[in-house]
């Protein structure tokens, strides 16, 4: 009968065997923290881009909107009444009223050469119709057209309703399939990045095995000989999200930075703050490597 080591829980014990084990062998745990760090740049860079391409699609998709154009005799009690209208359809989230005044001080604002010649105003009054939803924007169209058709007195005052049905269904199917890809591509590189983890140190506990069997032929139990690894892996994983963190930071600084500074395009995006980020990334790296520690020596254990 083999004799039993003490498997009480004595967390200076074992971190000393665990740094002891990682000097002794520093290849494998350095292989093992030079791929958590290449993994956790590699997801720092690809959260944020994933939130910005999301970001942009829902910006373009809140665009989306119905625009009710008034006869030019419209007043401002039928304005009043179509308001009401309106705002009674279903899926409608909001109708803001742009007067021709408005429209037309906008225009010159926008292009002043265009409309310096111009004496009158010839811009109609309009009704900007906002859907709950940017897929309810078509229905809500059907909606005001058909009414219109059956000649209701209110409808009357409505000269036209924008028509950009197509553009409309391919932007929202375009966005969709954006969206759509980008949460694969977060799914994908999250399983991907905790392989890789676990395989590295697979590998690394493969390369101590013989250790591990001279535990167990010794009398050490299950959790004396897993501890030290998944206090390892711990280490692994904070020190190599640090890394990560210190690497990612600098190109912030060095490159991000400066460019967003220049480039609206950069700066304007809605992404994780850095803070967050990095929180995301040194919780990742230790869950991560303490379980793929612990999970891999598994195999390692039956003796």
């Amino acid at each position: 009968m083999r004799p039993k080591l003490n498997s009480t829980f004595n967390f200076g014990f074992f971190l000393r065997e665990s740094l002891r084990a990682m000097r002794r062998n520093a290849a494998p745990s350095f292989a093992a923290l030079a791929a958590v760090t290449v993994t956790l740049i590699v997801v720092g860079v690809f959260i944020p881009i994933v939130q910005a391409t999301r970001s942009a699609a829902n910006g373009v998709r809140g665009r989306v909107l119905v625009d009710v154009y008034m006869k030019d005799r419209a007043n401002a009690r039928a304005d009043a009444r179509v308001l009401g209208e309106l705002k009674a359809l279903p899926n409608v989230k909001k109708v803001v009223f742009e007067s021709k005044a408005q429209a037309l001080a906008q225009q010159r604002r926008q292009d002043p050469a265009a409309f310096a010649l111009i004496s009158g105003n010839p811009l109609p009054d309009t009704f900007h119709v906002y859907p709950n939803n940017p897929n309810n924007v078509l229905g809500i169209r059907a909606a005001i057209i058909g009414s219109a058709k059956r000649g209701a007195s209110l409808d009357r005052e409505i000269a036209k309703v924008s028509n950009q049905t197509q553009n409309t269904q391919k932007l929202l199917t375009v966005t969709r399939f954006v969206t759509i890809t980008a949460a694969l591509l977060a799914a994908l590189l999250t399983v991907a990045s905790v392989l890789l983890i676990g395989n590295t140190i697979r590998l690394s506990l493969y390369a101590r095995r013989r250790e591990i069997e001279v535990m167990k032929l010794v009398g050490a139990t299950d959790w004396f000989i897993r501890w030290p690894f998944v206090i390892e892996g711990t280490i692994v994983g904070a020190v190599g999200a640090i890394l990560a963190i210190v690497a990612l930071g600098v190109a912030k600084a060095v490159l991000l930075d400066p460019l967003a500074n220049n480039w609206t395009l950069i700066a304007a995006p809605h992404t994780i703050n850095f803070v967050a980020l990095v929180l995301v990334l040194v919780l990742a790296g230790i869950v991560v490597s303490a379980l793929g520690s612990g999970l891999s020596l598994r195999r390692f254990l039956r003796v």
